[in-house]
């Protein structure tokens, strides 16, 4: 079994904010997966709920302790079902990468989110796949605070729905491939390097484009 928790805080006041993509997923992977409302519990912290992707079996987490404390909930949660972190999958904002933007991770830091870090200290162990929806920096003169607690604008919102569509089946392809896979079949292929050389090699012609998701 693996554990998919995305990150956010509880509350309606929250629920369309930028720290709340994590929340955002999580819904829409319920509904794809044919998760009912009266099928979601509370258990330590966190509502929870139980699905299946393909042939195994998966619990969709939403930690109900606020995000800086996310960890509190899902520290309990892999000790309970006694699963590794391995069996973790975490989905959460990240201000580094541009609105819309996804990056898969197997490991790595907290980088800066509170969330991740709160994570790392109660699970006490780095190795669990991270995936990362991008808000944007802060616009000028706005505090961080004011940046994750803000609503998106509605073309930001669109590419976040966009993110989120795009990343059901990258998520699936976690739990029924492994993380690997899913950063090599998913992740934004960075291109530049192999774009000037072949540049250099021969002239692009007017009008030629190169399709990219980012």
């Amino acid at each position: 079994m693996k554990i998919i928790a995305g990150l956010g805080n509880p509350g309606t006041e929250y629920a369309r904010t930028k720290h709340n993509v994590g929340f955002m997923f999580v819904d829409a992977l319920a509904e794809a997966l044919g998760v009912s409302a009266s099928e979601w519990q509370v258990k330590f912290d966190a509502l929870v709920a139980p699905a299946r992707i393909g042939t195994q079996k998966v619990l969709l987490v939403k930690p109900q302790t606020y995000m800086n404390e996310s960890g509190r909930a899902i520290g309990p949660l892999l000790s309970w079902y006694k699963l590794e972190p391995e069996n973790l999958i975490v989905v959460h904002d990240d201000m580094d990468i541009p609105v819309g933007t996804i990056r898969i991770r197997k490991k790595g830091s907290a980088g800066g989110h509170n969330g991740i870090k709160s994570i790392l200290a109660h699970v006490g162990d780095e190795h669990f796949a991270r995936v990362r929806i991008g808000i944007g920096r802060p616009l000028p003169g706005w505090t961080v605070v004011n940046h994750v607690l803000a609503p998106f604008s509605d073309e930001g919102q669109q590419k976040i729905e966009d993110a989120i569509k795009y990343l059901e089946p990258a998520v699936e392809c976690i739990v029924t491939e492994d993380v690997d896979v899913a950063m090599n079949r998913y992740n934004p292929k960075k291109q530049k390097k192999k774009k000037a050389k072949q540049e250099a090699a021969e002239p692009v012609s007017a009008g030629q484009e190169e399709n990219q998701h980012e």
